[in-house]
């Protein structure tokens, strides 16, 4: 492996890649309404451009990931920050609701295979046990994206039209082409797989698993975030302007819970998903009983992002450990398992709300998701501890 002159800035540039993912996943939900306006449909059917995006990514993280996992992988980050450009300019474009479904699900196909890629170049850069903390400081684009970038092009988008967003996204993903061109190292991979290498390594019981686990627990962070515009202006009863503070709470929220999250996971990433899992799921009933006072909504926006990031890094630490040699596989499908669970919590939060439930609603079904994902997940850790004392048996 070529150790960077500038690793600092390697770093940034997958950061910075990160931040254009982050700022076109989740400013399509601060801007539903205006989205829904300017496609002419209602808000529930305009988040079906959510699901479209998660759809994307489910679909692109596996086959990207296989397919690029004996590429260079500096070449193939280049081709997909490509992509993200691609996407975005498309949605853009996009004249109907019909065509702007089909654009968010192009650019969500790069999303996962991204961050697996920079997860691994990332863990190749840092220093020995610290792989948690690497997968921490890689995920930081979507927190980043989320205290800055959502915030900002929500209100730009309020201000100038939704199109304006994803313009932005792309002039984002352009500078990240460039840094990634300039500063991250070629890595010699000495265990590239083939395709069929890496789907043969991939498949586990842990893998699927923890694949589910994470696709029905992190959905709980989805059903309530999908709806947190309508949550702001109809529950805690504000003015369109104040849906940015709820934004920048909740990348904020990220920004702590990644940098936990790493280093919780390097303590025990199954503790961390455990704990990450129940606290999402207290935390979510409450934002349901307290929404209607704005301070206390943002203060537990703030709280559910916090565990949800922890959620997240501890996922894709136990993919990329239960993967084996299919590392790249395993960090990609980390974000599919993220995205099914993007589309299942705003499909589900978009049911209770058009039964007449209220937009607080998403926030309970969402706690539901977070306990059913940790279900799953004792599953994983009870075949776990057997495996343990099956080897000690054998050895």
């Amino acid at each position: 492996m070529t150790t960077p002159k500038h690793s600092s800035l390697a770093t940034i540039a997958l950061i910075l890649g990160g931040v254009a993912i982050g700022i076109t996943e989740f400013v399509t939900m601060g801007l539903l309404p205006q989205i829904a306006g300017g496609v002419r449909v209602d808000i529930p059917t305009a988040g079906h451009a959510i699901s479209a995006y998660a759809v994307g990514v489910v679909i692109g993280a596996p086959v990207l990931a296989a397919w690029g996992a004996s590429k260079p992988r500096k070449g193939l980050l280049l081709g997909l920050v490509v992509a993200i450009i691609v996407g975005n300019v498309l949605s853009a474009l996009a004249p109907g609701y019909g065509s702007l479904v089909g654009a968010r699900v192009l650019a969500g196909l790069p999303h996962g295979a991204y961050f697996g890629v920079a997860t691994l170049v990332a863990i190749d850069l840092a220093p020995a046990g610290q792989a948690g903390r690497a997968v921490g400081r890689v995920m930081l684009g979507i927190p980043i994206a989320n205290v800055a970038g959502v915030p900002l092009v929500t209100w730009m988008g309020q201000a100038i039209g939704w199109r304006s967003a994803y313009w932005f996204v792309a002039v984002v993903a352009l500078g990240a082409l460039a840094m990634i061109a300039v500063f991250v190292p070629r890595i010699v991979q000495a265990d590239a797989n083939s395709v069929m290498q890496e789907l043969r390594a991939f498949g586990s019981m842990q893998v699927a698993l923890t694949f589910i686990a994470g696709s029905i627990g992190f959905g709980g962070m989805f059903a309530m975030y999908s709806y947190v515009a309508p949550l702001i202006t109809e529950v805690a009863g504000q003015p369109e302007r104040f849906v940015p503070v709820a934004l920048f709470a909740f990348g904020l929220g990220g920004i702590v819970g990644n940098t936990i999250g790493g280093r919780m996971s390097d303590w025990s990433v199954l503790r961390t998903i455990v704990i990450a899992s129940v606290g999402m799921s207290v935390v979510l009933v409450v934002l349901a009983l307290v929404a209607k006072w704005f301070v206390a909504a943002v203060l537990f926006v703030f709280i559910a992002s916090l565990f949800a990031a922890i959620l997240a890094v501890g996922v894709m630490m136990r993919l990329i450990t239960v993967a084996n040699s299919a590392k790249t596989l395993g960090a990609a499908s980390a974000h599919a398992s993220l995205n099914i669970a993007n589309a299942v919590g705003a499909w589900l939060g978009g049911i209770v709300i058009a039964r007449g439930h209220g937009y607080a609603a998403p926030s309970l079904v969402g706690a539901v998701l977070a306990l059913g994902g940790l279900v799953v997940f004792g599953l994983s850790i009870l075949f776990h501890k057997r495996e343990q004392v099956a080897m000690d048996v054998t050895s």
